[in-house]
């Protein structure tokens, strides 16, 4: 559980300093594949998962021989891209506004809840072997999507800016 810990902090601290990194790199294209580039939901999705790719090189030195290290990985990763918009998105229906102090708390928590399904996962019973390729699989096609959705956004309202009603680079303001 203490790695689970120290993998939350340290994921938490990367995700916090990439949200502005584009900006201290002098708008850097590169930097910008991994950082926010504005302040759509995307962007906010990437800067949660960035680290948790990054963190994938600890914790695959930890864990990688582990039967359930790559369903692990996979699964803490879709609960990034899925429950980050749910919330968001769930809260401003209910509520019809944005509290900013709630978008930040949902980037921790849900955070949070991906490291720990990491770690409930990776306690399991080993799973089946076409489970951990199709999770395999799936951890590159989520990695490929991140890449073609950062280079190419899609014109929808989860990558819209709503500052600039622009998307990706275009979107900074």
């Amino acid at each position: 559980m203490l790695f689970t810990i120290i993998s939350i902090i340290i994921i938490s601290i990367i995700g916090t300093i990439s949200h502005f990194l584009y900006d201290i790199s002098g708008h850097n294209k590169f930097i910008g594949l991994f950082t926010a580039v504005n302040e759509s939901t995307w962007e906010h999705i990437k800067i949660a998962l960035t680290p948790t790719f990054l963190w994938g090189l600890v914790d695959g030195l930890v864990y990688g021989i582990d039967g359930n290290y790559f369903l692990a990985k996979f699964i803490s990763l879709l609960v990034l891209l899925i429950l980050i918009p749910l919330l968001f998105y769930g809260y401003q229906y209910i509520l019809k506004k944005d509290i900013p102090v709630l978008n930040i708390l949902i980037f921790y928590i849900s955070i949070i809840i991906s490291q720990l399904a990491f770690y409930y996962l990776i306690k399991m019973n080993e799973v089946k072997p076409i489970i951990k390729y199709l999770s395999c699989v799936g951890i590159f096609l989520i990695f490929g999507g991140y890449m073609i959705h950062t280079l190419l956004p899609g014109k929808t309202f989860l990558f819209k800016d709503p500052i600039t009603n622009k998307y990706g680079y275009k979107g900074h303001k």
